[in-house]
């Protein structure tokens, strides 16, 4: 049985619960069953702004200067896919009731069981819409996190067979996978930076917090009054845009990054 709206809006209602829900795993037998039934084959990558990646190999470049940035591998599986399903509202946003941004500008979902999501959760897209789409998302500052998710398998009622892939169009506000920070760190590890992607604090910190508020995972500390970027880091890259002193740094030390990450999702979805 597909999905309706009215479940949908059933699921919004225990939204508010999902701090508390994600603590519960911290119990061995609560995170067993949980991750059997909305994790167990998860597998997400975190694609930072372009306009914060530095690339680190023999010379520092900044962009535009003709060097591949994140978004190229959400073009990449657009372009590749055989079919995109615009969702017409992002159910976190909506949940929230989301004043920063669009709540219409949700998930957008590619391959063969998107075909069968519901006609009321949005709309079949053409390669060009979904890349006009995706731009649009990332003016409104918003986050991409890309790869199998299997709570969408879940939700939408889609099979669980591998051939759905998720971007996700995030905000720090509203964003599910603030439960990261609560989450077990077995269930926390199913969400990744992107490879070669290396976060630092430089000595222009002045150790203000501002980067502690953007960060939608808490990976950052304030040590002897500086910003310290813990492993938890999943490279988003907010709180490059948002440190007001500019003392925070993006790089990316392995020049494979792009080729690696599709290989990292291309081992968990099938969108051909």
């Amino acid at each position: 049985m597909k999905p309706t709206r009215r479940f949908v809006l059933f699921l919004e209602k225990l939204f508010p619960y999902r701090f508390i829900a994600a603590k519960m795993t911290r119990f061995p037998l609560l995170k067993q069953i949980t991750n059997q039934m909305l994790f167990k084959q998860t597998n997400l990558t975190v694609l930072p702004k372009d306009s914060v990646v530095e690339i680190t190999l023999n010379k520092a470049i900044k962009p535009p200067e003709n060097i591949v940035l994140p978004s190229v591998v959400v073009e990449h599986f657009i372009r590749k896919t055989t079919y995109r399903f615009i969702m017409k509202f992002c159910i976190c946003r909506e949940a929230n009731h989301c004043k920063n941004h669009p709540i219409e500008y949700g998930c957008l979902f590619l391959g063969e069981a998107a075909r069968g999501i519901s006609r009321e959760f949005g709309r079949e897209a053409t390669i060009e819409e979904a890349l006009d789409y995706v731009q649009k998302c990332r003016k409104e500052g918003l986050i991409h996190l890309i790869g199998r998710d299997k709570i969408d398998e879940t939700w939408l009622g889609v099979g669980s067979d591998g051939r759905l892939l998720t971007i996700c169009n995030c905000c720090s506000c509203c964003c599910l996978w603030k439960i990261l920070a609560d989450v077990d760190p077995q269930i926390r590890s199913k969400v990744k930076r992107m490879p070669g992607v290396e976060v630092m604090v430089t000595e222009k910190c002045i150790g203000c917090g501002t980067c502690i508020e953007h960060c939608f995972v808490k990976a950052i500390e304030l040590q002897d009054g500086q910003a310290v970027v813990t492993e938890e880091c999943k490279g988003c890259g907010r709180c490059v845009d948002s440190c007001p002193q500019k003392a925070i740094r993006m790089t990316f030390s392995d020049d494979q990054f792009i080729q690696k990450t599709i290989e990292r999702i291309e081992s968990s979805v099938d969108v051909e």
